[in-house]
């Protein structure tokens, strides 16, 4: 039985260049927010910069590229191009699995794309269900509890002080300083005001006050056969980056993680620090890239994600979230930061996550190994 996830669509024929159209979200600073939206909507769009960025880290390979806005024209601009693969970051427009509206989209069309595919993508995004399937799986994950109406009586294991956030967002939207919250009277005004803001369910959980890391994966159990560097992974065909660790404490919102520090450039002033490689002994080194790994196989993730945890005021790590379409924007998105650290060039990064996904629809031929008999004692 082939695992769910890993299973093959049908090949394509194979061809040394690509069309390969860049489907994105796109944000759009000139225009007025629409009424009704919260003060942080779209703040996971990208700007048009990161799109021609991947185009041209695409193009160093002899691809034709081309740009796709991922909204209602999608469909439409699909037929007209025929893209031979999509490159895909879209987030989605609205919904409470937006992330998976491109991949569905393109299952239906049949055309190839990169990434996770539409159940992962619809799940990760769910916070809350993430955390229930890492937890019945025994991946460390803080005391949570979901609010859909805001007056559920709260579990006897949750503490305070409480962190309160959207349960299907990300880029640290609905995230400040007031996503904290000490007493019963501040959580029930911080959880209606999540519920009331986003249209959608309140994640309450634990407040953790350790450092906190994010740990990118790359790759699946045959990545060496079609990866042009097959020296970055490991034995399992997996590569783990260097882990990055995230210090929140000179930043606009100190010790959170917030959207409005996120948006800072890196080094600006409140921005947070971004540390890579961590400077962590081996053991929980080994643990933080342990646990992303797993959490990436539970949720059944393709060839790219980044996982975030923090530590609790033990000491011991717990799982935050998984990103299955990280940010890739240049000397700024955390997974570029880490590639960074590593000496992987920009566009190493982004072709062998084109390759990774082209090969799973048969578009790049498998490398041959060296066998047993062959190879150097």
């Amino acid at each position: 039985m082939i695992p769910r996830g890993e299973d093959k669509p049908p090949s394509r024929p194979m061809k040394r260049y690509w069309k390969v159209a860049v489907i994105a979200n796109i944000k759009d600073d000139s225009k007025p927010r629409p009424e009704g939206v919260p003060p942080d909507a779209f703040a996971d769009f990208d700007h048009i910069e990161t799109v021609d960025a991947i185009r041209a880290a695409i193009e160093t390979d002899g691809h034709q590229t081309v740009f796709l806005h991922a909204d209602a024209d999608l469909p439409y601009a699909l037929r007209e191009v025929k893209p031979d693969i999509c490159f895909n970051i879209a987030e989605g427009l609205g919904g409470d699995a937006r992330e998976a509206q491109v991949p569905a989209l393109l299952e239906l069309l049949r055309i190839p794309y990169t990434g996770s595919r539409v159940l992962t993508n619809g799940i990760s995004l769910d916070k809350t269900l993430t955390k229930r399937i890492w937890r019945d799986r025994r991946l460390p994950v803080a005391p949570f509890q979901e609010f859909t109406i805001g007056d559920e009586a709260l579990r006897p294991e949750l503490k305070f002080p409480l962190f309160v956030k959207p349960a299907r967002e990300g880029t640290g939207m609905g995230v400040d300083l007031k996503a904290i919250v000490k007493n019963e009277k501040e959580m029930r005004e911080r959880v209606l005001y999540i519920i009331n803001t986003y249209q959608q369910p309140a994640l309450v959980e634990t407040f953790l006050p350790g450092r906190e890391f994010t740990v990118g994966i790359l790759g699946r159990a045959d990545a060496k056969l079609y990866s042009r560097h097959p020296e970055w992974y490991e034995k399992d065909g997996f590569h783990r980056f260097p882990i990055l660790e995230l210090d929140s404490s000179r930043s606009v919102t100190p010790n959170v993680y917030s959207q409005a520090s996120k948006s800072k450039e890196v080094g600006e002033e409140g921005a947070p620090d971004y540390v890579c490689p961590a400077n962590i002994d081996p053991e929980l080194e080994r643990k933080l890239k342990h646990f992303a790994l797993r959490a990436h196989q539970l949720l059944y993730a393709l060839d790219i994600s980044r996982t975030d945890i923090r530590l609790d005021e033990e000491g011991n790590p717990r799982l935050l979230e998984i990103n299955t379409l990280p940010g890739l924007t240049p000397d700024y998105s955390d997974l570029c930061l880490q590639a960074k650290a590593e000496g992987i060039r920009y566009e190493d990064l982004i072709l062998e996550i084109l390759y990774l996904g082209a090969s799973r629809w048969g578009m790049v031929a498998p490398r041959e190994l060296p066998s047993a008999h062959h190879a150097k004692k």
